[in-house]
């Protein structure tokens, strides 16, 4: 098995982590980002993703791009521990609180959104922080609402799921791009809760060789 990432990507870091709870081996291959013109455009990982974006899974003949859909198939191959409760309504409430992450919040932040607002559009670095944040607090008000409801440890209850997969790598970049994260308590502590697990510890971007 091997998965194409970039360190400090979040949806390869949501993989990342999952492979690692679930003890799976893999081949780490490097996708850097920035360098060379950003190694995602060049035509052998164009042709393996043609959206150019990070992580791919390459798992015999199967390829597979998204990290939820990623997340999924490993769950269903490496059950143990499920990252998605058996419990119907849970499962739902899961997989809502990990699109609200990778679908509404993560994508207005993403790296090649970032550099069209530098880049074609002439945006200043003050004015790239002040739409980072204005996103990211927009999303985490409504997250912080609805995980003080369902919230234990993690953010459904005491079991890790999906939802934090996608919650801890957010975080990070929240805290990366220095968001004030004082207005959300229930989720800094779920965060803080789940970097004490070994897993997580391995998957951080810190940990990683490509790092730099």
């Amino acid at each position: 098995m091997k998965l194409y990432g970039y360190w400090r990507s979040s949806a390869a870091y949501r993989v990342r982590i999952a492979l690692a709870l679930k003890g799976v081996d893999y081949q780490s291959i490097p996708v850097h980002l920035v360098k060379n013109g950003g190694e995602q455009h060049q035509a052998a990982y164009q042709a393996l993703n043609p959206a150019e974006l990070v992580p791919t899974l390459v798992d015999e003949e199967l390829t597979l791009n998204q990290s939820l859909a990623i997340l999924e198939y490993l769950d269903a191959r490496y059950p143990e521990p499920a990252l998605l409760p058996a419990d119907a309504a849970q499962a739902a409430q899961v997989r809502a609180l990990a699109l609200d992450i990778a679908c509404d919040i993560h994508p207005l932040n993403n790296l090649r959104v970032l550099q069209y607002l530098t880049g074609p559009l002439g945006l200043s670095e003050q004015q790239k922080t002040e739409w980072i944040h204005h996103w990211l607090a927009m999303g985490f008000q409504a997250l912080e609402q609805r995980l003080a409801e369902t919230a234990g440890k993690f953010c459904i209850g005491d079991k890790v799921s999906l939802a934090d997969l996608c919650l801890v790598p957010q975080v990070y970049n929240a805290l990366r791009f220095q968001l004030d994260m004082s207005p959300y308590p229930v989720m800094m502590a779920i965060y803080q809760h789940c970097n004490q697990l070994d897993a997580f510890q391995q998957a951080a971007p810190e940990a990683q060789p490509d790092a730099q």
